[in-house]
C-alpha cells in the first residue's frame, strides 16, 4: 500500500513551503510569506507521536505491479498535494513530486532511529552550485562538451546526505626505531658506523565531529573531499530544512563506518607523530597502541550539491560543498578534442614555417626579386 508524504503548505495560500538558503527561512514562493524552522516544530512533534504509533509497521510492495524480487528496496508513496504515486527506494527521505513538482517528505525517514540528530542547512542556493560548476569548465578546451551543457548543468540537484558524526579522545603511544650512519674512509679502508636509537612517542588528542557518510550510494573518497564543514552552524534536526532538497537516510550502520572513522583517527594522529621523529637516516616504526574515550556518536544530514555527466558509457559524479562551495570531482579529456587542436595548431605551424621562408626568400633576394 503507497505510504503517505509529508508536505509543508502555506498557511497563507496553500501553496508548498521550501527552504530558502539565502534567508534560512522557510519560504512560499507564491505568496512571499516566510516563516522560521522553529515555527514549524509542531510537525517534529507529530512526527515524534507518529513513530510510536507506526513502531512495528513495515514497508508493503504492490505486488501487482512488480514481478518477485524486481521491487525489492522500492517503496510507492503518494503525493498529498496531487495525489501521484512517487516511486523511491528505501533510503528516499525527500524528494519532489514529478507530476506537481511539489516537495514532499517521507515522514517514515525520520522516525525512531532514523530520526537525525543535526541538520547543517544549505547555505549556497541552485545559482550559486550552477555557477560554481560552469566557472570551474571555464577555459578547459580539451573537455567534452557534454560537460558544459547547459541541460546537464540545470540537473544540478541539492541533496541532504546522511552522515554519521564521531568525537573522541585519542591516548596514543608508539615506539620506533631510528638509525643515524656515518662513513668514512682511512687506511685504504671504508668504515661505516651505525647508531640505534629507541624513539617513544606519546600523543593525546581530540577530535570533535569527524564525519564519515552513512550511504551506499555516496563515493566515499568524493564526500571525504568535500570536507571541512563548520558545525558550529549545525541546529537540532527538524523537517522543515529539508523542503525543496532532496534527502535520504543512512543505509551504513554507525558500527560499520566507526571502523573508517578509526582509520582516519589512526591516520591523522600516525602522521603527526612521526614528523617528530626527522633527524634520522631511517626510521621504522615497531609498536604502537590507542586508546579512545568519551566517545561521542551523532547523526547529521548535511548539505551537498550532486550533478552526474555521462559520456562514453561512463557516469561522472561531481560534487559540492552546499555550505562553503568547495567543489570536488574528475574531468576527463576528449580525445577527439585533442586531435582537434592538434590539428589547428598544424595548420598555424605550417602557415608561419609557409611564411617565414617566403620572408626569408625575400629577404635574401634583397628585394630585387619583386
Amino acid at each position: 500500500m503507497p505510504q503517505q508524504l509529508l508536505e509543508y503548505r502555506c498557511p497563507a495560500c496553500g501553496a508548498s513551503l521550501q527552504f530558502d538558503s539565502a534567508s534560512q527561512q522557510v519560504v512560499c514562493p507564491y505568496c512571499d510569506s516566510s516563516f522560521s524552522p522553529q515555527s514549524l516544530i509542531d510537525y517534529d512533534a507529530f512526527l515524534k507521536q507518529d513513530a510510536a504509533n507506526e513502531q512495528s509497521d513495515s514497508w508493503k510492495k504492490d505486488p501487482n505491479v512488480w514481478e518477485k524480487d524486481e521491487a525489492t528496496g522500492l517503496n510507492v508513496y503518494v503525493c498529498a498535494a496531487c495525489g501521484g504515486e512517487v516511486l523511491g527506494d528505501d533510503t528516499l527521505a525527500s524528494a519532489r513530486c514529478p507530476f506537481c513538482d511539489n516537495t514532499v517528505i517521507m515522514k517514515r525517514q525520520f522516525t525512531g532511529e532514523w530520526k537525525p540528530d543535526l541538520v547543517l542547512p544549505f547555505k549556497l542556493d541552485r545559482k550559486a552550485a550552477q555557477d560554481a560548476f560552469r566557472k570551474h569548465m571555464h577555459g578547459k578546451k580539451l573537455l567534452a562538451k557534454a560537460f558544459r551543457s547547459e541541460s546537464n548543468i540545470e540537473e544540478i540537484k541539492g541533496i541532504y546526505v546522511p552522515f554519521w558524526l564521531f568525537s573522541t579522545d585519542l591516548s596514543v603511544s608508539a615506539r620506533y626505531k631510528g638509525a643515524r650512519s656515518r662513513a668514512w674512509t682511512s687506511g685504504g679502508y671504508d668504515y661505516l658506523e651505525t647508531t640505534n636509537y629507541a624513539l617513544l612517542r606519546t600523543a593525546d588528542a581530540h577530535f570533535t565531529r569527524l564525519p564519515v557518510d552513512g550511504s551506499e550510494k555516496m563515493d566515499d573518497a568524493l564526500m571525504d573531499s568535500l570536507e571541512p564543514f563548520d558545525f558550529s552552524e549545525a541546529v537540532d534536526f527538524q523537517t522543515a530544512y529539508l523542503s525543496g532538497f532532496f534527502s535520504d537516510r543512512y543505509d551504513v550502520e554507525a558500527d560499520i563506518s566507526v571502523e573508517r572513522a578509526k582509520t582516519r583517527f589512526n591516520r591523522t594522529i600516525s602522521r603527526l607523530m612521526s614528523s617528530t621523529t626527522t633527524g634520522f637516516n631511517s626510521v621504522a616504526l615497531e609498536t604502537s597502541s590507542m586508546a579512545e574515550r568519551n566517545n561521542v556518536r551523532e547523526y547529521a544530514l548535511l548539505p551537498v550539491w550532486l550533478l552526474h555527466v555521462r559520456w562514453k558509457g561512463k557516469l561522472y559524479t561531481f560534487a559540492m560543498n552546499g555550505q562553503t562551495g568547495k567543489l570536488v570531482g574528475d574531468l576527463p579529456i576528449d580525445k577527439a578534442q585533442v586531435r582537434k587542436y592538434w590539428f589547428l595548431y598544424g595548420l598555424l605551424f605550417a602557415g608561419l614555417f609557409a611564411g617565414a621562408v617566403v620572408l626569408g626568400h625575400f629577404l635574401g633576394c634583397g628585394g630585387g626579386c619583386l
